[in-house]
């Protein structure tokens, strides 16, 4: 079993997200859809379940959803915020933080494993690490 120190990112994260940077001792990810704002916050330890984590990081990854939850609000339009870590396909220790509205492309069902995506431009992802850092403290961007 890897340690902490061997730490890496599951290649279907990398391949399906943008790095946005760190939140303490966490990545935080861009899923490369532009259709909805949707964030990943992915704890640097080698575990599948959030009750494997210290009781300190657990609180840790709580405020982060706290204060993303408070970010996804404030900076994109949305009727309600979808928070999940379910881990069946990418098993790496994960947290979905996902802005839902009414008329998006799958609502009212889940987002997972529907085909239809749109992109993010390289500009689009600028501007949201520039809000990040002006509104997460913690947020190093990479």
């Amino acid at each position: 079993m890897k340690s902490v120190h061997e730490f890496s990112l599951d290649s279907r994260l990398q391949s399906d997200c943008h790095t946005l940077g760190e939140l303490g001792e966490n990545l935080l990810l861009l899923m490369d859809n532009s259709l909805l704002p949707w964030f990943v916050i992915v704890p640097k330890e080698n575990v599948t379940e959030i009750y494997e984590l210290t009781q300190e990081k657990q609180l840790e990854v709580l405020d982060l959803i706290n204060r993303m939850s408070v970010f996804v609000k404030q900076h994109f339009i949305i009727d309600k915020l979808n928070i999940a870590a379910i881990g069946n396909i990418v098993s790496q220790l994960h947290i979905h933080l996902v802005g839902r509205r009414r008329d998006d492309y799958c609502w009212p069902g889940v987002v997972w494993g529907v085909a239809q995506k749109q992109v993010y431009r390289k500009e689009e992802v600028s501007r949201i690490k520039t809000l990040l850092v002006s509104n997460i403290s913690l947020f190093d961007p990479v």
